[in-house]
């Protein structure tokens, strides 16, 4: 088993940790339970998550078993860190099925239980890494043994030194008792978790790093052992953008909200100076290829951008759709025929279009503009196409006179497609 943590430092996924040290002679020397947490709030991860299922992807090959958390108990709450308002608290029903949907997107990176547990079900064990589901054991807390065995161990004028809490506590919403009892929970989880499976490792963003140590706190002192704590760095892209949003909203792993070409095309355009980056994250790719395709330069970084592209798209979607979605893009970008069973597609009514679309409502409403002032904008400054010819006019229709066979194709500046074919009534 070799010592998995000097690579995830030279990949850049470590940001804060209980002891480096330690942490790297314990995966060093034995197999390491550890965790990750996943919020419940829809039925697909996006691509913002893919930094801790990487690591424990990176974790699990290097021979340490995963538990991937589904949040049905404090998801019924909401996490209040990094959050302006309160979030709307899901059913348990909700959260079952959000929770079925993410365990499908998390087995094409890691290899975990192939069952969830709703909350009286027991977990199934195997060899595998284990998908549970919080509820299982926080729906049962009787409250007041949990303020007397676990609520005491906490002082309140330590939590509220939290960044997420103090920032919420200084607007005028302020901070509910219910989100307050949040970090106590997830502290909670991890008790629960080392003592059941011996998880001695809890992984998350930087902005959890409050509430995982709040955990690290409890094992010490209830059980009077100590277990760690590693953060990853908050990304962003090179321009400051959240990681994972595009004009046309977040880019998801499910293929039904967005599609392996679109997919595709957002790797294949990020900034230049992410490549590297990304490259290091997003794909099990060597370091030294990485360092390699990260050093080229103006229209050489395009094949380090296809490899990016491919790579994290085979991982999300499988081989065969990363092979159409990388065949489909290289026609668009290279002026080829495109492959119209790749592209992303609407299906609109033939009566609509004889009645005329207006060309603004037309790019927003297939994405290609996030709203009517983008796609306004867009047209004015001779990003809007159709079939492939620039139109600069904001107030122009478009009706049947532009297909060409049945269908029109959209494209909104140099790479992003869109067709759109007719039904008749």
């Amino acid at each position: 088993m070799h010592n998995v943590f000097e690579a995830l430092k030279e990949r850049g996924f470590i940001k804060q940790t209980t002891n480096a040290e330690q942490i790297a002679n314990l995966l060093a020397e034995q197999q390491v339970t550890y965790y990750v947490g996943f919020e419940p709030t829809a039925s697909s991860l996006h691509i913002g998550s893919l930094v801790p299922v990487m690591v424990m992807a990176h974790l699990q090959r290097a021979g340490h078993k995963p538990i991937a958390i589904i949040g049905g108990g404090t998801g019924m709450i909401g996490d209040p860190t990094d959050k302006t308002e309160m979030r709307p608290m899901l059913s348990q029903e909700q959260i079952a099925a959000n929770g079925r949907g993410i365990l499908a997107q998390l087995q094409r990176y890691l290899n975990l239980d192939n069952e969830i547990a709703d909350a009286n079900d027991s977990q199934t064990v195997s060899k595998a890494g284990r998908f549970l589901n919080n509820a299982d054991w926080l729906l049962s807390i009787n409250y007041i043994e949990f303020l007397r065995d676990i609520g005491k161990h906490f002082r309140v004028n330590e939590m509220i030194k939290a960044e997420g809490y103090r920032q919420r506590l200084e607007r005028e919403l302020g901070l509910s008792f219910l989100e307050f009892n949040y970090q106590l929970l997830q502290a909670y989880d991890y008790l629960c978790l080392f003592q059941e499976y011996g998880c001695r490792l809890q992984l998350g963003g930087d902005d959890q790093w409050g509430n995982i140590l709040a955990g690290v706190g409890l094992v010490r002192r209830i059980e009077g052992e100590q277990v760690h704590a590693v953060t990853f760095p908050l990304l962003t892209t090179a321009d400051g953008a959240k990681m994972g949003k595009t004009a046309g909203g977040a880019v998801w792993l499910d293929a039904a909200r967005t599609s392996p070409y679109e997919f595709y095309q957002y790797w294949i355009n990020v900034d230049d100076r992410d490549v590297s980056q990304f490259l290091a994250y997003f794909t099990f790719l060597p370091m030294d290829e990485v360092r390699r395709l990260g050093s080229l330069e103006d229209e050489a970084i395009r094949e380090a951008k296809e490899v990016l592209a491919y790579e994290a798209t085979q991982l999300a979607h499988g081989k065969a759709e990363a092979d159409k979605a990388q065949a489909a893009s290289r026609a668009a970008f290279g002026g080829g025929n495109l492959n119209e069973a790749e592209m992303p597609t609407s299906v609109i009514p033939l009566e609509r279009l004889d009645g005329g679309i207006s060309i603004m409502a037309l790019f927003h409403e297939v994405g290609l503009a996030n709203s009517r002032s983008e796609a306004r904008r867009l047209i004015q400054q001779g990003g809007a196409y159709i079939n492939e010819k620039q139109y600069r006019a904001i107030d122009m229709v478009v009706g049947t006179d532009l297909l060409e066979g049945d269908a029109l194709l959209l494209r909104a500046g140099k790479k992003r497609y869109h067709r759109i074919v007719l039904k008749e009534n």
